[in-house]
Parts: C-alpha cells; sequence; structure tokens
C-alpha cells in the first residue's frame, strides 16, 4: 500500500517537473526555436488548431523561424495569429513563406523573463508540496482504518518527504539552467 502511495505520489511529482521543462521552452531565450510558436493556435475551418497542425516551423538561421503553410489560405489567419500572441513578434510574408524575425533582448527584458521563469518554478515547487500533502493524506486514512501501523506511517511519510526534496531539487536544476540560458548573450 505504501509502495503504490509511494508510486503514484513520484510519478505525479516527475509530471510537474516535466511540465516545467514544458513550460520553460516556451520562454525564449533569443535564440530562434520552432517550441517558440508551439502554443499559438490558428483557426482552421472554424476550429482552433494548434499552428504546427497547420504548417511547417523551421529555423531559418539564428534569429529567424520560417513558417511554411500547407494551404495557401492559411497565410493571413497564421500571421494574424502571431501579431496577436503574447510573444510581441511580427512577422513578415513573401508568397507562402512567413519569417518571423526575433528581437536581440534587452537586459530589462532578460530580467523579466527571469521573473517569469523563477514564477513558474514557485508553481512547480507549489505543485510538487500539494501532492506530498495529498501522499501524506492518504497514509493517515490508512493508519485511521488500521491497515498500516503508526510507525509505517511516519516510515511512508520520510520517503514521501525525500521523494518531494529529489523533486525540488530537479525543478531548481531546471531554473538554474534556464536563468542561465536566459542572461548568456
Amino acid at each position: 500500500m505504501i509502495d503504490d502511495i509511494k508510486k503514484d505520489a513520484a510519478e505525479r511529482m516527475g509530471k510537474s517537473v516535466d511540465a516545467l521543462g514544458h513550460e520553460l521552452a516556451k520562454v525564449r531565450t533569443g535564440r530562434a526555436h520552432p517550441s517558440l510558436l508551439d502554443h499559438i493556435s490558428v483557426s482552421y475551418y472554424g476550429n482552433d488548431t494548434p499552428l504546427n497542425q497547420v504548417a511547417n516551423v523551421t529555423v531559418d538561421d539564428a534569429r529567424t523561424l520560417a513558417i511554411t503553410p500547407w494551404e495557401k489560405t492559411m497565410v493571413q489567419p497564421i500571421e494574424k495569429a502571431i501579431m496577436n500572441s503574447d510573444l510581441g513578434l511580427n512577422p513578415n510574408t513573401a508568397g507562402m513563406v512567413i519569417r518571423v524575425p526575433l528581437p536581440p533582448l534587452t537586459e530589462e527584458r532578460r530580467k523579466d523573463l527571469i521573473r517569469v521563469v523563477r514564477a513558474e518554478a514557485e508553481q512547480s515547487r507549489v505543485a510538487i508540496r500539494n501532492i506530498r500533502r495529498d501522499a501524506n493524506t492518504e497514509l493517515k486514512s490508512l493508519v485511521k482504518e488500521k491497515l498500516i501501523s503508526e510507525d509505517d506511517e511516519r516510515r511512508g511519510q520520510e520517503i514521501i518527504q525525500k521523494l518531494t526534496d529529489q523533486h525540488v531539487k530537479e525543478v531548481d536544476g531546471v531554473l538554474g539552467e534556464k536563468e542561465k540560458d536566459l542572461m548568456s548573450i
């Protein structure tokens, strides 16, 4: 029973760390990367469809993304979706290819992005702590139902705490890597 709780908690904590990695991938570091546009949706025949399902997104050079829609009618909606996104990018259209130049990051913008990244990391830490709380609650309910002893509960809580510490350390590692990436020019 304790192993099941531990396994479930470890799995959920791992997912929290993975989710942080995906969120941080969206924060741009000055280099062009196709994942920057992953969260942009385009109206495609009345449905909101992810950009990467209606066009090919590639890296033109270090600071430019090239988007090639699969249908000519999608050029305008894609351009509009990029302009309306929270990324602050201005796409240039040349026939069927949309080029998105990424402006260099200013020092002030880098600091803003670091603030955003730290807030994301803190949300992941809170999620991990909530998972720890849920696991400890499950252990307490097992003691109440007399399915495990109080000693087993204490050991289970220690195991869950070690898992929590390990995953919080992973979050800190991911955060440190992203901060270093943001501050490098």
